[in-house]
């Protein structure tokens, strides 16, 4: 049976498996925390290290992935991946202690730092460039889904059945994932995965592990602490350092020359306020819906998820309009529509009925479809099959800093606006209707930094050009500038 499906399409069931995994996995548990911190009788600095372990090991194998993958072959690393994450996934369910539990997290974090990249490698080369719209909609599925449902889940679960099932319910999925993988999916490996790079290694995965590490507690202790700055200014010095060591080096852990490429390198400069406007938006609605307008868990993740439906009403249109629009103007478009939905927020007040959160949630999705489709098409347009592993892997680690950034500059912005609208008040600061109104002030203000983010988006979009992405075009210009065209060195 499976022999009568493209394998391009076995390639993508295969990739939704495992990204759908991996990402619920994040959802739900931020969801279980405070269950978690009853049950193990903990404190919120000693939960944070299941997130922050998870975050430090997933970190260090990400830019590991492309050489790892083409060294050992994309089906044997994502079966690894896959594996690993299942396994630890069933270890943190059976924990007995706290510490127990961030062990099995700090292991399931490698098997995620591979599934993404490695996964995204393997979609990409079994789309030939004029399909990769297609692909890129496959990818959009769980990344838009899973967000909008583990917050659901993971309440549920743990206020119906047991915080164990949050961890849990990845097993069933991860082993279907497994099964299907080695059965359907065909080995592919480069023929000179070159020697691995230490020094990349050592250097570019201890740079994103201090980065994401300090963004993380930046936005939760403050940017003035000690231990921040630190972990901030030892991971930028790192990253400095992996930058120079890389582009020394005849055989890269990530190939920074990849770089030259003008589309690649404006697409990952795209995913900085992409990724940014999109997390950091996630972010603040189920906090405004729970804490400001009443909303319980369950209730909050009904109305967010209305964000991955515009999402995935709109992934088809999206993938049948790019090869005739183009990326610029898919992109233009996308972002135009996801300003728009996020200045609406700013008419959210304590009165709104919930459809002023849905509407502008769901057309947000459709501004994101549009925008993640051409986004994802256009960056690897000009990226040769060889070049992919290394790309992804480079791409990966910018769409992980752009998230991480973006949650951790409107967390930090919601606290000072918070502090100054509530000061603003002066004598009327226990009149319950004003604090109110101040609350949904600093929201307000929050979702206006938001919008411009998807501005800036924008102002960025323009400057792509679709001659560069001719080669994922069918009604392509009729040439490609040069340097459009990226092969391995």
């Amino acid at each position: 049976m499976l022999r009568r499906v493209p394998y391009k399409w076995l390639v993508a069931t295969a990739f939704v498996f495992g990204l759908f995994m991996e990402i619920l996995d994040m959802t739900v548990l931020n969801t279980a925390l405070p269950a978690l911190g009853q049950r193990f009788d903990a404190d919120t600095a000693t939960l944070q290290w299941l997130v922050t372990g998870y975050l430090v090991s997933m970190a260090v194998f990400i830019p590991a992935s492309g050489w790892v993958a083409d060294r050992f072959g994309s089906k044997r690393t994502f079966v690894f991946a896959l594996a690993v994450f299942t396994a630890a996934s069933l270890w943190a369910g059976f924990a007995g202690s706290l510490g127990e539990l961030i062990t099995a997290r700090v292991v399931q974090g490698v098997g995620g730092g591979l599934l993404t990249p490695v996964g995204t490698a393997m979609l990409f080369r079994a789309f030939p460039p004029v399909e990769r719209a297609q692909a890129s909609a496959v990818l959009a599925i769980p990344t838009s889904i899973a967000p909008a449902f583990g917050p659901v889940l993971g309440g549920w679960m743990v206020d119906n059945v047991s915080w164990r099932w949050i961890f849990f319910l990845k097993v069933p999925i991860g082993i279907l994932a497994l099964i299907f993988t080695m059965v359907a999916i065909r080995e592919e490996r480069a023929e000179r995965p070159g020697r691995f790079d230490i020094a990349g290694f050592l250097t570019g995965g201890a740079a994103l592990a201090l980065v994401l590490v300090g963004l993380d507690g930046g936005a939760r202790d403050g940017w003035t602490t000690a231990a921040v700055l630190a972990q901030l200014g030892a991971g930028l010095a790192l990253a400095a350092a992996f930058v120079v060591v890389e582009l020394r080096s005849a055989e890269p852990m990530i190939d920074l020359r990849l770089l030259r490429n003008r589309l690649f390198r404006t697409g990952n400069l795209l995913m900085l306020p992409t990724s940014g406007a999109l997390m950091g938006a996630l972010f603040l609605v189920p906090l405004l819906l729970q804490q400001q307008m009443g909303i319980d868990a369950t209730g909050s993740g009904l109305v967010t998820m209305f964000q991955a439906l515009g999402m995935v009403a709109l992934l088809p249109l999206a993938g049948r309009l790019y090869p005739r629009f183009g990326p610029r103007r898919m992109l233009a478009i996308g972002f135009v529509i996801t300003a728009a939905s996020l200045a609406a927020l700013l008419a959210v007040n304590p009165g709104t009925t919930l459809w002023a959160v849905r509407v502008p949630l769901f057309t947000m999705g459709g501004g994101m479809a549009l925008a993640m489709i051409a986004l994802q098409t256009a960056t690897f347009a000009g990226v040769s099959a060889a070049a992919t592993a290394r790309a992804s892997s480079l791409f990966s680690t910018t769409r992980q800093v752009a998230g991480a950034a973006g949650v951790a500059v409107v967390v930090t912005l919601l606290t000072e606006r918070t502090e100054t609208r509530l000061a603003d008040l002066g004598a009327r600061a226990g009149d319950a209707a004003s604090r109110s109104e101040a609350f949904f002030a600093a929201y307000h203000d929050v979702f206006l930094f938001t919008t411009a983010l998807a501005v800036l988006g924008l102002l960025v979009a323009l400057r792509v050009r679709d001659a560069d992405a001719a080669a994922s075009m069918r009604h392509a210009p009729a040439t490609a500038t040069e340097d459009a065209r990226v092969t391995t060195p």
